[in-house]
């Protein structure tokens, strides 16, 4: 996959199943799901989506709008992973994991490709956030330096004597300014809701994301939803990868079981 927006740790297994398109949270890279692409691998394509402004995408700027980043993410999904695309082989089912500005992200793409008529996400996972309204959040709207990296701190991102080293924030700040200013500006517009299933997953102590606040997201679907409440804050997923796994391969078993599941490896847990 040639792809600027799409990294996948390791070569591609022949014959994986569902596809699962990770969205990182804000300030983060694609290298944060690098724990649960090692689990879900073989049975699973694990990609990570890399914004840029970030590892090997540093030399860009980083896109400080949610629309913007929405627009060229489906342009990608439409090039690298719809079937009858350039590059697209055989119909292949594919779903969205988004964490916090990423579940944003996963959500507003699977309502643009659906608006453009493209075959979308067979699954939304949507993590640490809560759900879309029209008057947004406080919590979002961080205009300064210190703000962010207040906000850092209290999420349990990581913080410290690594943002005491000059080096380091003039590296890290561009991106996290950028994320933060999308997230701060983005405006939820209703409209009709998505037909796709969801499963919503939340610390039960995240300390800005409360469980009903999460579980919000339901509303947002015709489709099945769940809600899952694990221990931990808001990165509980750094502690919990094995258990979102589960979660993942459970509620991805039916669309794993489709057409071509025949093709998976031995030792993948379709499960």
């Amino acid at each position: 996959m040639a792809s600027d927006w799409f990294r996948r740790f390791g070569a591609e297994v022949p014959g994986s199943g569902v596809r699962l398109v990770c969205f990182p949270h804000a300030g983060g890279a694609a290298s944060a799901y690098l724990g649960l692409q090692r689990e879900l691998v073989p049975a699973f394509d694990v990609l990570a989506v890399q914004y840029p402004g970030r590892q090997d995408r540093r030399a860009e700027p980083p896109v400080d709008d949610i629309g913007r980043l929405v627009q060229a993410l489906a342009d990608e999904v439409e090039r690298e992973l719809v079937p009858g695309a350039a590059g697209v082989d055989a119909p292949r089912p594919y779903a969205f994991f988004g964490h916090s500005m990423g579940a944003v992200l996963a959500y507003e793409l699977a309502r643009e490709l659906d608006r453009r008529g493209v075959p979308g996400p067979c699954h939304l996972f949507l993590s640490g956030r809560f759900a879309p309204t029209p008057q947004g959040n406080d919590t979002d709207r961080l205009d300064t330096d210190e703000k962010i990296l207040a906000m850092i701190r209290r999420l349990g991102g990581t913080v410290g004597a690594v943002f005491d080293d000059p080096d380091v924030l003039e590296m890290v700040m561009p991106p996290l300014r950028a994320d933060y200013r999308a997230i701060g500006t983005y405006t939820w517009r209703p409209g009709p809701p998505l037909d796709t299933p969801l499963t919503v997953l939340v610390g039960d102590r995240d300390p800005v994301v409360p469980v009903d606040g999460a579980a919000g997201w339901c509303e947002h679907t015709t489709a099945p939803a769940e809600l899952h409440v694990l221990p931990g804050g808001h990165f509980y997923l750094d502690q919990r990868t094995a258990d979102v796994a589960d979660i993942v391969r459970d509620a991805l078993a039916p669309a794993q079981a489709g057409p071509g599941a025949d093709r998976l490896p031995a030792t993948a847990d379709a499960s």
